[in-house]
């Protein structure tokens, strides 16, 4: 259960450069400042906050890598990292540098402030201790942004430029600053900071330098090195060399246009160095374009990303689906960080339709402290809530203000905001923001038969594609939104609040489907293109469609694919609900072949590589993992019943397959394990069931006899409690 909350620092103050020195987009700042203690701590707390990105080392150490966080958590307030270990720290006097990276400029996942500079508060014993003097602040003056593309409008990011004849060696603690400036003193209120919210997720996880899988020469100046997977990396070059020489470092997902990422770009000193580019990329290789005169020694590159383990697991005897299975997992993966993220490379945005899908596969592909990103995005999308009480997304964001009002229908909605509550039991988050989604919901209206009147938002935008049949789609998304909206004021005893958002569901579902209902599938009036798949999904998923229907509308998900890999998802889940587990995984092969059967390590944005939006787009997109929940959830059929998997419902419903496991990852390091073994006519079972937790299991349809633990079960379902079950199981 997360039970930590977002704790708020409001005395600090911001040291930047002089007023009258504003600091440019891109620009790298040094901070240089000592401490002295008359003895080591038994405890500290530093509380540090930078806009945008810093380093911290003390004594020469470096401690801190990449800290701080994209602003902010809501439009007016920034991050502040707090930090309870400083290794280098010593009795006597502490030299303490920082290097701070001033993105100066919106984008859609950050917003900028005025001011470029560091808030540093530090307690020892619980008492705050200053530095000896004022902070001096330099001007790095080896790094500048480079010439050539920039990065598109929606990146705060700059590329990287470093000239490494330059460089100084500001960290050290034997190095003289006395000739730089001291820095201005200023109010978080005049820096344009406000409030200092403590960092809600954890530090990044550094794998280390590491090898690349392989290298090969392009050519006499292109050096190509591939990675083992798509990661999220900072490249590393050793190298002999004149002074003077430009090496350019970009990945092979490096694109022009509107599409365009960041790249780095290194200026040699003479002699034999070393560069590690400070700002991530990603990719599946990286590409050093070497001029005339420059030796290489070795490269090398540094994974780092959001520190979460991969501790679920899923396989089976269909290497496509287990395949398709790992290639969501690492999807998700990367597209974590300061936030969820749709892709790591055009936008690194938190538009919430793709956190639905993340959040969901969160619970069964990472451990616990994957949650807590979840709950930062779900206090960041209400923080941001505007005066008119709508909500959009993605936030934080400088430069991007619409509404796509269906994805904010679902960030608040069964799929959203009650399945983090469902995974986690964390009741005071729903707690914090249900006042706010009370507010958006009520934005909504109905009309006199009790159908939702469409609003157009910003971007009314229903999913990428065509045939899109958005009077459906706003219906179908406020029912599931006002299902959500439902479980949550129950939760908070608001039983007003609660009934009457079920009576508004239940009416809704009655109308559509007398008024939009043709005898074979939904279709709203003036409606001019093909049928659509997506909306005839979320008619299933929210109960729209009478269960005695399920056969007449059956076959319509084997004749239209419209739904980008986003809606897929519920498309799959629909077959999945009605109960067609084998049509499901037979759509889902067919659909995503070409992501499985590619060499690339993540899935796609559209189902094909290409031109921007639906056809093609990024290759590492995070709405297209839906799959990874479709298989944990309904095949292998394990789905939690009571907040924080204390109780879970064990389904398998294995369709063509003959052989599956999985592990689903439960805080404390506890797993929930599951193996089924089957022939035609009988199988095995083994399930463990974790401490604290019980599990409701199911037998599968295909049998009609089986033992728990060597005895005899007449029930077709049962209820186990903590520990380890085998399960024999046969026809007769």
């Amino acid at each position: 259960m997360l039970v930590c909350c977002l704790s708020v620092y409001v005395q600090a103050q911001v040291w930047t450069l002089k007023e009258k020195e504003p600091a440019a987009p891109g620009t790298w700042w040094c901070f240089r400042n000592t401490v002295t203690l008359e003895e080591l701590p038994r405890s500290l707390e530093l509380c540090l906050a930078a806009d945008t990105k810093y380093w911290l080392w003390v004594n020469g150490e470096l401690q801190v890598s990449e800290g701080g966080l994209k602003r902010g958590p809501n439009p007016s307030d920034t991050y502040c990292d707090v930090i309870t270990s400083l290794p280098a720290l010593r009795a006597g006097e502490n030299t303490v540098a920082l290097l701070v990276w001033y993105f100066g400029k919106d984008g859609f996942s950050h917003r900028n402030s005025p001011t470029a500079g560091i808030s540093f508060s530090l307690f020892c014993d619980g008492k705050e201790v200053e530095p000896d003097a004022k902070w001096r602040v330099k001007k790095h003056p080896a790094y500048y942004v480079p010439q050539g593309e920039q990065p598109n409008y929606r990146l705060a990011e700059s590329n990287i430029g470093f000239d490494a004849v330059k460089d100084i060696p500001f960290m050290s603690p034997e190095y003289n600053d006395k000739k730089w400036k001291k820095a201005t003193e200023i109010s978080l209120e005049k820096a344009g900071w406000n409030q200092l919210v403590n960092r809600p997720i954890p530090f990044w996880k550094d794998y280390g330098l590491k090898p690349y899988a392989k290298t090969e020469m392009q050519g006499d100046t292109l050096l190509r090195a591939y990675l083992p997977y798509n990661a999220q990396i900072t490249p590393y070059i050793r190298l002999k060399a004149p002074a003077g020489k430009c090496i350019r470092i970009r990945t092979d997902n490096y694109r022009g246009g509107s599409a365009t990422n960041v790249f780095a770009e290194y200026r040699t000193c003479e002699g034999e160095q070393t560069f590690e580019c400070k700002g991530w990329m990603n990719g599946h290789y990286v590409q050093y374009e070497l001029p005339e005169g420059v030796e290489v020694l070795d490269v090398k590159y540094r994974e780092t990303g959001y520190d979460t383990s991969f501790a679920g697991s899923f396989s089976c005897d269909d290497p496509m689906l287990t395949r398709l299975w790992d290639k969501s997992q690492r999807t998700l993966y990367i597209t974590m960080r300061d936030t969820y993220m749709d892709c790591p490379d055009r936008e690194r945005a938190q538009w919430w339709g793709d956190v639905v899908n993340e959040l969901g596969e969160a619970f069964y592909a990472l451990d616990e402290k994957a949650h807590l990103l979840t709950r930062k995005g779900i206090h960041e999308l209400m923080g941001w809530q505007r005066a008119d009480s709508t909500i959009f997304a993605p936030v934080p964001a400088g430069n991007y203000k619409d509404e796509l009002p269906m994805q904010m229908l679902a960030s608040v909605s069964h799929y959203g905001f009650w399945t983090y509550y469902m995974g986690t039991g964390d009741r005071q988050t729903i707690a914090d923001v249900l006042p706010r989604v009370k507010k958006y919901i009520h934005v909504w209206k109905t009309d006199a038969q009790g159908l939702v009147i469409p609003r157009s938002g910003g971007w009314t935008w229903g999913d990428w594609g065509e045939n899109k049949d958005m009077t459906l789609l706003f219906n179908l998304w406020y029912v599931i939104a006002l299902k959500g909206y439902e479980e949550m004021n129950q939760l908070a005893g608001e039983a007003e609040e609660a009934a009457w958002a079920r009576t508004t569901a239940d009416k809704l579902r009655k109308v559509f489907h007398r008024t939009f209902w043709n005898g074979k599938y939904y279709i709203s009036p003036g409606y001019q293109g093909k049928p659509d798949d997506r909306a005839q999904a979320l008619a299933v998923v929210s109960g729209v469609l009478p269960k005695e229907l399920y056969p007449v509308i059956r076959p319509f998900f084997s004749t239209w694919y419209h739904a980008s890999p986003y809606m897929e998802k519920y498309v799959l889940e629909a077959l999945c609900t009605m109960g067609y587990y084998q049509d499901a995984l037979n759509r889902m092969k067919l659909r995503y072949r070409a992501m499985i059967e590619s060499p690339l390590t993540t899935l796609w944005e559209g189902w094909g590589i290409g031109s921007e939006g639906f056809g093609g787009g990024t290759y590492n997109h995070a709405w297209s993992g839906g799959p990874l929940t479709i298989l944990s959830q309904y095949i292998a059929g394990i789905e939690t019943l009571e907040p924080a998997f204390r109780t879970f419902r064990v389904a398998p419903h294995p369709a063509h397959l003959s052989f599956i496991r999985t592990q689903v990852p439960l805080s404390g390091g506890r797993r929930i394990v599951f193996e089924m073994d089957k022939s035609a006519h009988s199988g095995t079972m083994y399930l463990r069931v974790p401490e604290g937790t019980s599990a409701q299991v199911v037998l599968p349809a295909e049998f009609q006899r089986w033992s728990v633990n060597g005895e005899p079960k007449n029930e077709r379902q049962l209820m186990l409690s903590a520990g380890e079950w085998h399960f024999e199981m046969s026809e007769k």
